[in-house]
């Protein structure tokens, strides 16, 4: 029998040696990660997202002074990516790209011009020109990274019903309704000034949110209401040790499919916080730190099975598998050294 095997991607900065897309495999039976090879060559295609039926991918990504996002068939028995097109403009390339359930409607936040874009696809999954955009004004008290508006993420609710969008330079949330590709916002929330919120991610109850922040580095309890598209506070809570002092930049937040755990990764500290959470209140409790075993711990997520963890490490080109424990949530170190360049974030098909 042949042993199980999930596959998946990764998303680059093509500086150095790298090359775009990878492609890789995680083998349950050896507890190794395997296959890897480049798929793609596309400039800082820094994050990708699976359709749900594993036919299409997306990449944000760059070509030249052109950025924009791109549109790949997947081969199921390859792994390799075919490209469809491209839709590039003028400037900087956005940073998070979100594909609904439908296939129907991708959503992109560009950091640097702060601004949320939707397109519509095409039968063959490609994309149709930019449908819409809207541009975020404002910026908030950190005058080096806050001195105008820097969106960082852009996803579609648990029900779909609306997307959100978390704003690094203005501290804000921002809830639009996307319509045959048109942005029509309808809630905003601001956090605490120069937090910095980053990255988002929904407990599977869908009642909860939860927020990494980059610049106080704290992960922000929110309720949703999915009637309304509103959020609400009720938790700030650190993810770096009081004593540390040096740099550290909030990154990824992701919950366990059971709601049980939130990981949130730390830039400097280089760790892995890990949180339990209260599912009557939602608030979380400190678990403890997993080393990152690398710099600048940019992304990471859970295997189908949620048995295993897989770590990307930009500045130190390396990715890391651990196993990780359901009744606790602590992860342990199984492979260290696999070498991709520059990983920003990984991605499993669908299981």
């Amino acid at each position: 029998m042949e042993a199980q095997k999930f596959r998946g991607y990764i998303g680059t900065y093509t500086k150095g040696d790298s090359e775009g897309i990878y492609f890789f495999e995680l083998n349950i039976e050896t507890e190794k990660i395997e296959n890897i090879k480049p798929v793609a060559r596309l400039g800082n295609p820094t994050y990708v997202n699976v359709s749900k039926d594993n036919q299409y991918l997306y990449a944000v990504g760059k070509d030249g002074g052109n950025g924009g996002v791109a549109a790949y068939r997947i081969n199921k028995e390859t792994g390799d990516l075919t490209e469809l097109n491209k839709q590039l403009m003028e400037g900087a390339s956005p940073c998070y790209i979100a594909v609904d359930s439908n296939n129907k409607t991708v959503v992109a936040a560009n950091y640097h011009k702060g601004l949320v874009e939707a397109f519509l696809t095409k039968a063959d999954g490609s994309l149709h020109p930019q449908a819409s955009f809207v541009q975020h004004e404002g910026e908030g008290p950190n005058k080096e990274r806050q001195e105008k508006p820097h969106v960082h993420y852009s996803d579609f609710t648990p029900d779909e019903k609306y997307i959100v969008v978390v704003d690094l330079g203005t501290d804000k949330i921002v809830t639009y309704e996307v319509n045959d590709g048109q942005l029509t916002e309808v809630q905003s929330l601001t956090v605490r000034s120069g937090s910095g919120p980053r990255h988002l991610t929904f407990h599977p109850n869908g009642k909860f949110a939860y927020v990494m922040t980059e610049l106080s580095n704290e992960v922000i309890g929110l309720t949703y209401n999915a009637e309304d598209g509103s959020f609400r506070e009720f938790q700030y809570i650190s993810t770096i040790p009081a004593d540390f002092t040096e740099n550290n930049q909030g990154s990824a937040i992701h919950i366990s499919r059971d709601g049980r755990f939130i990981y949130a990764g730390n830039r400097g500290h280089n760790s892995i916080a890990i949180y339990r959470v209260n599912e009557e209140t939602g608030e979380l409790t400190f678990v403890e730190y997993a080393s990152s075993e690398g710099d600048w711990p940019r992304d990471f997520i859970l295997d189908p099975t949620e048995n295993y963890f897989i770590g990307s490490n930009q500045e130190s080109s390396n990715i890391v598998l651990y196993r990780r424990n359901n009744e606790t949530g602590t992860l342990t170190v199984l492979q260290s050294e696999i070498t991709v360049p520059h990983p920003v974030c990984v991605k499993f098909l669908n299981y």
